[in-house]
């Protein structure tokens, strides 16, 4: 029984452990690897290598055996009974470059698991911050619950004195009941992004870890466009690279088309009637330079530089998008930041002020319980306001961040 007692109590330990367990933001960002899209085209990479082995496989040989110039009479005098083979040997440098287009596509492969997994890590960098200053603002509400319930007591010793009105209490009351449903949709909002961190981290989807709520703001607005950084960066621009180098190993694969391919034939023949035995061997070679067969492979090379050519300005598209993109980001933020500024040393300052004079004036009894609460709510308005200039600028630089891919 005490043994089971100590088993119960190591794993009620290592569930409180499991719910206290805390992830700052590269180790969610680190885990969004092991999501199942992801491994999807690691799977994907792998099945096609696994083709590209077979791509230097010949072609099957024939084995054919019957009757060969036999007489339709029942007791044939002349023709033989022959075995005969075939074998075709595709040359080697059809082989070779069939062979490396298909380990290209597992190229291809990998730089859109590149594309997808900066997607991912951008959501979960923006599930992140949001959860973040959610949590700031569930803090700044129970800042506010306690000033609350500083003045509805302080109310209440004044109303025994009536030295207060009791709409005023009630005031006090319904503020502090608003607080609750702020506090229920804070607190599911939070739960929310815990869900969607979970699943982008593959893990437990009602799993409870805490966040690290230290925020780094970055300096991006202060940035010039790298434009060679930024096309080597890039996980798209990266897919486009490795798609044009695709189609000139397929431009490699049609242009091998040229190049004959060999056969031999051998055959034995036991003949009939007391005539000597006889044998075939020839050698074969396939001509694909004449027109009628040399047409596919000049019509499938022209049509291949056409769509290299357009993957070259799909390229150049993208990167003049980005440019623009981060060019606005970079202003975005910069407002976002100024915004912010002026929160802090301006708005919240003159309504902490405000704030403290109408407590004074209470304190003294020369102001009245509405002007305080007042005070509260404009105070708690505007500082939950600064926090979501403070998501929008945390949004704005995870946009930044996913298009520099700078993860």
């Amino acid at each position: 029984m005490k043994k089971y007692y100590i088993i119960l109590t190591a794993l009620l330990g290592l569930a409180g452990f499991a719910q206290a367990q805390r992830f700052p933001l590269d180790s969610v960002t680190a885990r969004v690897s092991t999501n199942p899209a992801l491994q999807a085209y690691d799977a994907k990479g792998s099945a096609q290598n696994a083709y590209a082995t077979g791509a230097r496989s010949l072609d099957a040989p024939k084995i054919s055996a019957g009757q060969y110039q036999v007489p339709y009479q029942l007791n044939p005098s002349g023709g033989s009974f022959m075995v005969q083979a075939e074998q075709m040997f595709t040359n080697p440098a059809k082989l070779k470059a069939k062979e490396d287009y298909m380990k290209g596509q597992s190229q291809v492969t990998a730089a859109d698991k590149g594309f997808l997994k900066n997607q991912l890590i951008s959501q979960a960098k923006q599930y992140y911050y949001e959860r973040v200053v959610l949590e700031k603002k569930l803090a700044l509400l129970q800042h506010t619950k306690e000033l609350l319930d500083y003045m509805l007591k302080d109310a209440n010793i004044r109303l025994t004195y009536s030295k207060e009105k009791l709409p005023n209490i009630y005031k006090a009351k319904a503020e502090l009941f608003q607080l609750d449903n702020v506090r229920e949709q804070l607190t599911n909002d939070i739960s929310q992004k815990n869900i969607m961190l979970n699943t982008l981290m593959n893990r437990d989807k009602q799993a409870a870890f805490s966040v690290d709520t230290t925020i780094i703001l970055k300096d991006y607005e202060t940035i010039i466009t790298d434009t060679a950084r930024l096309a080597a960066g890039r996980s798209d621009i990266k897919g486009i690279n490795r798609n044009i180098d695709l189609q000139q190993l397929n431009a490699k694969m049609e242009y091998a088309k040229r190049k004959p391919d060999f056969g031999i034939q051998a055959g034995h023949m036991q003949s009939y009637g007391g005539f000597a035995n006889q044998y075939i061997l020839m050698g074969t070679v396939t001509i694909p330079i004449v027109p009628w067969a040399a047409k596919e492979y000049k019509a499938n090379l022209k049509g291949i530089r056409y769509e290299v050519e357009e993957l070259q300005q799909k390229k150049l598209d993208i990167l003049n998008q980005a440019q623009g993109q981060l060019a606005a980001l970079r202003t975005d933020m910069g407002s976002k930041k100024r915004q912010l500024k002026n929160y802090e040393q301006n708005i919240i300052p003159a309504l902490q002020n405000s704030y403290k004079t109408a407590l004074l004036a209470y304190d003294q009894n020369t102001g009245d319980l509405p002007s305080v609460l007042d005070g509260i709510k404009s105070l708690q308005t505007v500082r939950m306001e600064a926090l979501d200039r403070l998501q929008e600028l945390l949004t704005l630089q995870v946009a930044y961040e996913r298009e520099y891919e700078s993860n």
